[in-house]
């Protein structure tokens, strides 16, 4: 393994078992069909979960709402990004030339997908004890306290919050299409809800902003329906 990862892994105070998973984890899908996708897929599960629990544990007096805005804000592609720029990751990521030229290793929802995807590879290599331990650490740096001001709702957060309030089950997001030149690529993702048998779909630059515009439209419809 290069110095630069064995640095890596020095910042993030912990050495892969499977090297090859750090490897994928921090490679682009413009680079190689051998990406990080379904990594950032797995991370963003233990992510939430890992920082579910730190909530629940620092803020015994919110209930299950504030909670979750809470949550959003601390998940949100822009506090991954600073996260990513800490670490270094994007002299690390490995990218596609069309991809290198227009700038992708500043960008911030590279820099926080393959964020997502090192928490997931850590996770394939050692378990969620370890993965957890890796976001608490990520994590150190950020205050949680009780007064902490709760984030602005984003259309996925509002969504689940409408979901829950009717015990309902949470939405299944689904990524229909990827289309364009690997820098510049269009990303349709569809929002179902099983329960009500209904379906909106989102579009965007990359996969975090497809969704929330599909939860968005999906917000539209129950709303028009409602």
């Amino acid at each position: 393994m290069s110095e630069a990862l064995e640095s890596l892994q020095r910042r993030l105070q912990y050495h892969f078992t499977k090297s090859a998973l750090l490897t994928q984890a921090l490679t682009h899908r413009s680079y190689s069909a051998d990406h990080n996708e379904r990594l950032e897929f797995l991370g963003d599960s233990v992510l939430n979960l890992a920082v579910s629990g730190m909530l629940y544990q620092a803020l015994g007096t919110l209930h299950e709402g504030e909670l979750s805005r809470v949550r959003a804000n601390l998940v949100k592609q822009g506090t991954l990004h600073a996260i990513a720029q800490e670490l270094h990751l994007g002299n690390l990521i490995r990218l596609g030339e069309g991809e290198l030229r227009s700038g992708g290793a500043k960008r911030p929802s590279i820099l926080a997908d393959a964020l997502e995807a090192v928490i997931g590879a850590v996770y394939l290599d050692a378990g969620f004890e370890k993965a957890s331990a890796l976001v608490h650490r990520l994590f150190d740096k950020v205050e949680i306290n009780p007064d902490m001001p709760a984030a602005a709702k984003d259309a996925k957060t509002e969504l689940q919050e409408w979901l829950q309030g009717r015990k309902m089950k949470l939405p299944v997001y689904t990524v229909m299409s990827i289309t364009g030149a690997a820098h510049r690529q269009t990303f349709e993702v569809q929002c179902m809800i099983e329960q009500l048998e209904r379906e909106a779909r989102g579009f965007g630059s990359s996969r975090r902003t497809a969704e929330q515009e599909a939860a968005q439209a999906m917000l539209k419809l129950l709303h028009t329906v409602a």
